[in-house]
């Protein structure tokens, strides 16, 4: 009723209206889609550590890189929900997005405001900044997501996976009416920028954003040392399950704000904090089957089908088996009661075979000698088994063509794996250059294509005929010639001709390519059916072209091999590699006496000692960005 009356005098008196009257939580219209915004600062992830030795190794680099024999850390519970920034200028809460990739995120501001636990004003007290950019996590508790999960079931909709997935998908509704009607929490952790007002540890950042009103976790403690750490961790790990929320962990962040200053961070990840993940979670179920799945490259991986078990919230049928060596030493069986986890929270696997709970009625597996999928030959190779049919085996070929169109290789958009399985049941293709043949008409007898999306997939189909030599390659799925590999490739033999008819004494000449990658690659090309399926596609127009260097980057770094060991401050390794090929450089993955630098930074590993044994030119992570500018 007051609500109806305080609707009634704002329509009557607009100018009355405040952007923090409780009519301003939900008033927006849908959106049709969501605007990109940039961060006041990147929103970055946490390194995980899994053992207190993990931690022990943070503190220890820490201590030594402040030169600080004590440091003061702030800990608190990792929620299991969607990060977000809120941004408040003159107490008035006027932007909030998503996480993103850390550096630009979704607008969510209308969704955000429904949120209860979200003032839409600060409260007044402590000296509310001019400006203020928080980070926050928004959760659904348990006891709603249950309620949620069986309303949707009673309408005949599909229920929701696990807490976090309904938090992420309530966030992101088009419509803030219907996010209103989601039972959001949110919880602030982090000042991510402040005008107006200092701020010295992190400890006083949690208790000034509690007096202006933005709910903290009441679990962060203040921590003297490492050891307090290891307590706090264990604690909160038994208390785990009475707690109303999801959590993976705890937070450890080093509290002094200027030592965070200091400490700076990574690429993506600061220096100064690290998640402290608790073990993954155990859940007993039965193996009701082995059965085994073809891989692009023909690699038959055994997969235990099991009694379906919730595990962290997700409903577990699967879990791989690896190899025939893992079910021999696990001795895994038909009919086993095991347990099962997800590593990382993440990818379901088998831990545990309770023998103990065996009947008798169990049955050994081994992988069988010829393909489940077309009946070809199974060989052995090392540890793995692999189809001999090549792609004359679907399972093979289904996933040879999702590989060949996938982003790192071909990049044809359109061809989501669906759409593959959609194109080979149809008969439409039966080999990976039938899709150079592919035309809108043909498309369209499909059901899953529109005019539009016809056209679309088409002209990918055609723009793809351009793509690089390197990308070619890696498209090719020859086993163990990743993109990088490819690249290496590619630039040694500079045509598809000289690598198809090369030697192995060339191949192994060349820096980085062993053995067993030279044999797979003289492998991939002595069959017959491969060598066939290139000249086609080379008929149809694919040009496979290398890449030529541009002359105004040649410097420097032109015709220099880099190889970069231990964690880099400011780029991730994958960045480095680019920026060493982009200026003419190389960036190889070995140490060897053909490397002319090796770039060491934070924790370096055995490379950085091979170097030092075979006299190597070793340079820091400033020498190198120095280099770059040289070569630039």
């Amino acid at each position: 009723k007051l609500m109806f009356e305080l609707r009634k005098i704002e329509e009557t008196y607009p100018d009355l209206v405040t952007p923090d009257s409780p009519t301003q939580r939900v008033g927006g219209f849908p959106a049709e889609e969501f605007k990109t915004v940039t961060h006041t600062k990147p929103m970055l992830s946490l390194d995980s550590a899994f053992t207190e030795e993990d931690v022990k190794r943070f503190d220890e680099r820490v201590r030594r890189e402040l030169g600080e024999e004590k440091v003061e850390y702030v800990v608190e519970p990792k929620l299991d929900g969607v990060s977000v920034e809120l941004v408040y200028e003159n107490d008035v809460f006027v932007r909030g997005s998503t996480r993103g990739d850390g550096i630009n995120g979704e607008d969510v501001t209308e969704n955000l405001k429904t949120v209860r636990s979200v003032p839409l004003r600060l409260r007044e007290t402590k000296g509310v900044p001019r400006m203020l950019a928080v980070r926050g996590e928004v959760i659904m508790h348990i006891n709603d997501f249950e309620k949620l999960n069986k309303q949707l079931i009673e309408r005949g909709e599909e229920p929701l996976a696990n807490p976090r997935n309904a938090a992420a998908g309530s966030l992101r509704r088009l419509d803030p009416r219907e996010t209103a009607e989601r039972p959001l929490d949110i919880f602030f952790y982090e000042i991510l920028s402040i005008e107006g007002k200092s701020v010295d540890t992190q400890w006083q950042a949690l208790n000034l954003l509690k007096g202006w009103g933005l709910k903290i976790n009441h679990l962060a403690r203040k921590c003297s040392n490492v050891d307090e750490t290891f307590s706090y961790h264990k604690e909160i790990s038994e208390k785990r399950d009475s707690l109303s929320y999801e959590i993976d962990g705890v937070v450890i962040k080093v509290d002094r704000l200027d030592y965070q200053e200091r400490l700076g961070i990574k690429a993506r990840s600061p220096r100064w904090a690290i998640a402290y993940k608790f073990p993954p979670r155990e859940e007993e179920t039965e193996v009701v089957d082995i059965v085994v799945q073809v891989g692009r490259t023909g690699t038959l991986t055994p997969v235990a089908l099991l009694k379906p078990v919730d595990v962290t919230g997700v409903t577990v049928s699967r879990a791989t088996l690896h190899n025939q060596d893992f079910i021999d030493q696990m001795d895994v069986r038909i009919g086993d009661k095991v347990k099962v986890a997800r590593a990382g929270d993440v990818i379901p696997e088998v831990v545990k075979v309770l023998k103990d709970k065996r009947t008798g009625r169990e049955k050994k597996f081994h992988i069988p000698s010829t393909c489940p999928v077309c009946g070809s030959e199974v060989v052995k190779e090392g540890a793995f088994y692999r189809c001999t049919g090549g792609l004359a085996c679907i399972a093979h070929l289904k996933r040879s063509i999702a590989h060949f169109t996938s982003k790192g290789a071909m990049d044809i958009e359109g061809l989501g794996m669906k759409n593959v399985d959609l194109l080979i049941d149809s008969g439409l293709i039966k080999k990976v250059s039938d899709l150079y043949m592919l035309r809108k008409e043909d498309l369209l007898s499909l059901p899953r294509f529109a005019e539009k999306s016809a056209e679309n997939l088409v002209e990918s189909i055609e723009k793809s005929k351009s793509q690089s030599l390197a990308r070619f390659i890696y498209a090719l799925g020859i086993p163990n010639v990743g993109e990088h590999m490819a690249r290496v490739l590619a630039e040694h033999f500079k045509s598809l001709s000289n690598l198809m008819n090369t030697s192995k004494e060339e191949l192994l000449s060349i820096h980085e390519v062993g053995p067993e990658t030279a044999d797979s690659i003289l492998l991939f090309f002595k069959e017959k059916t491969n060598r066939e399926e290139i000249k086609r596609m080379k008929r149809l127009g694919v040009k496979a072209t290398t890449e030529v260097v541009r002359e105004e980057k040649r410097g420097v770094l032109d015709g220099k091999v880099f190889v970069f060991t231990g964690a880099l401050k400011s780029f991730s390794r994958d960045e480095a590699r680019s920026m060493v090929e982009e200026l003419g450089g190389r960036a190889a993955s070995s140490v060897s006496k053909n490397v002319d630098f090796v770039v060491v930074g934070e924790n370096p590993g055995s490379k950085y000692d091979k170097a030092k044994k075979l006299g190597l030119k070793i340079i820091d992570e400033k020498e190198f960005k120095k280099m770059i500018g040289e070569g630039g």
